[in-house]
């Protein structure tokens, strides 16, 4: 649990050289074994932004920690890797803990409005710092720069976590799976807030979708889950999943390019706090597209009522397209009554979102354009597929996409960056996609317990 250090014994030796910032709070401390609790410590061993030189005696944290303008110093130099701006901070903060790089992120939105980290990525950085150990960050007061010092991945069960509001658990959902692949652990992690919504992939995309992604690699299907406990839509969420990952002492590289004929349409309609109805009607529409190409064209429903249908009302569909060759393309959306602060007058919100008839014709739709662009994935998930391949061991990974999209290009720049992987892509003129061929970079799991 967090540490409270009372102050110095009068005459002592450390005694306070800073009267006026005695026992000051530097924010929160956390960890598999400490709970979201103030920490204090004596100003000696604080160190102070406005003072040049800090003292030398420091405490150490067990845990990660959180500041705003002083933190405590890290025993010997640490040298920080330098970045400009907040894009792409999910795939920034889990290569560094991966490779053991510690990351210093400056301007980060300095020029706007509002400049300074957004809630979800706060969020996101106590995500990390609750599955890790001894993980240390340091936020200036603007929260316009930050240093992140990774720690060792633990995983465990009983974890859990507030992912907010202001994005979706998918956000989150994707930089742990692969985090928690390489913890001394499996974990088991309740994270709870918004399961559904139209910008973050859904959870049951998730799941149907991105898991067995991860299978391709060598991950075992036993403790790999995700359980769908209540559903939580924009603006005030309410929704709870539990996410359990095994550990892996390595991954597998693949061979991946057969994409296969689609053999079946899989699919999953939910509504919470409203008619149940609106559910069919999606179905009706999609399948109605569907029937004229295949028969094989099943969607489930998931009526969502009382606690388990969250704070706000609202509704959705998740469409897969599983081929011969075991692929599997994504496509969903999610609309919801009130989005925003300010919601405003809910019968004029009402009358302004889209019918579920065209809500179901255009996931069908969208669908089939992601068929359309080839690839063994669809476009959402290029980034972790090639993540997953840049960490596999030193043996060629060989994958096939559709069109890259500009996710997926920027991840393929940050593991060159921060792995040393550079990827060898080619265009099959043939069927218009993008062969990719890499050599991993052969990442395997010392804090696995030894059988």
């Amino acid at each position: 649990m967090g540490r409270v250090i009372g102050p110095p014994a009068a005459g002592s030796l450390l005694a306070n050289p800073y009267p006026l910032a005695a026992k000051r709070c530097i924010g929160f401390g956390s960890g598999p074994k400490t709970p979201n609790v103030p920490i204090f410590l004596q100003s000696s061993e604080l160190r102070f932004s406005n003072h040049r030189e800090a003292p030398r005696r420091a405490a150490e944290p067990r845990s990660g920690s959180c500041r705003s303008n002083f933190s405590i110093p890290i025993m010997g130099k640490v040298n920080y890797k330098k970045m400009k701006g907040s894009q792409n901070l999910r795939q920034r903060l889990l290569l560094s803990t991966l490779s053991g790089t510690p990351i210093l992120v400056e301007d980060i939105r300095a020029d706007d409005k509002f400049p300074g980290l957004r809630p979800h990525e706060i969020s996101l950085l106590r995500l990390f710092d609750r599955v890790t150990d001894d993980c240390v960050v340091e936020i200036n007061d603007t929260g316009t720069k930050f240093k992140y010092k990774p720690g060792v991945v633990m995983g465990g069960r009983r974890v859990a976590h507030d992912c907010g509001v202001s994005r979706a658990i998918g956000y989150f959902l994707e930089p742990l799976i692969v985090l928690g692949l390489f913890g001394k652990k499996p974990l088991e992690i309740r994270l709870k807030g918004i399961t559904n919504d139209s910008k973050d992939p859904c959870v049951d995309t998730f799941r149907s979708t991105t898991l067995p992604i991860l299978k391709r690699f060598g991950v075992p299907s036993e403790g790999l889950d995700l359980k769908i406990e209540s559903r939580g839509v924009p603006p005030l969420g309410g929704g709870e999943v539990v996410l359990s990952v095994p550990i892996v002492q390595a991954l597998s590289a693949v061979t991946w390019i057969d994409e296969g004929m689609v053999k079946r349409i899989r699919g999953w309609t939910f509504s919470a706090k409203v008619s149940s109805q609106f559910e069919i009607q999606m179905i009706h529409a999609a399948r109605g597209i569907f029937n004229n190409l295949l028969p094989d064209v099943h969607i489930f429903t998931d009526h969502k009522a009382g606690l388990q249908a969250g704070n706000s009302p609202g509704y959705g569909i998740s469409l897969v397209a599983e081929t011969n060759a075991g692929c599997c393309i994504s496509a969903d959306t999610t609309i919801s009554y009130a989005r925003g602060d300010d919601v405003g007058d809910m019968e004029d919100e009402k009358k302004e979102l889209k019918p579920p008839q065209d809500v179901g014709e255009d996931m069908a739709s969208a669908l089939l354009e992601e068929i359309e662009l080839g690839g063994v994935v669809d476009s959402s998930h290029q980034g972790l597929l090639f993540l997953l391949c840049a960490l596999c061991p030193p043996d060629i990974s060989k994958v096939r996409v559709g069109k890259l999209m500009p996710y997926g290009v920027e991840t393929l720049r940050q593991i060159k960056d921060f792995l040393g992987v550079e990827f060898n892509i080619k265009m099959d003129t043939t069927t218009k996609t993008v062969i990719l061929k890499c050599m991993g970079c052969g990442l395997k799991n010392l804090s696995r317990k030894s059988s």
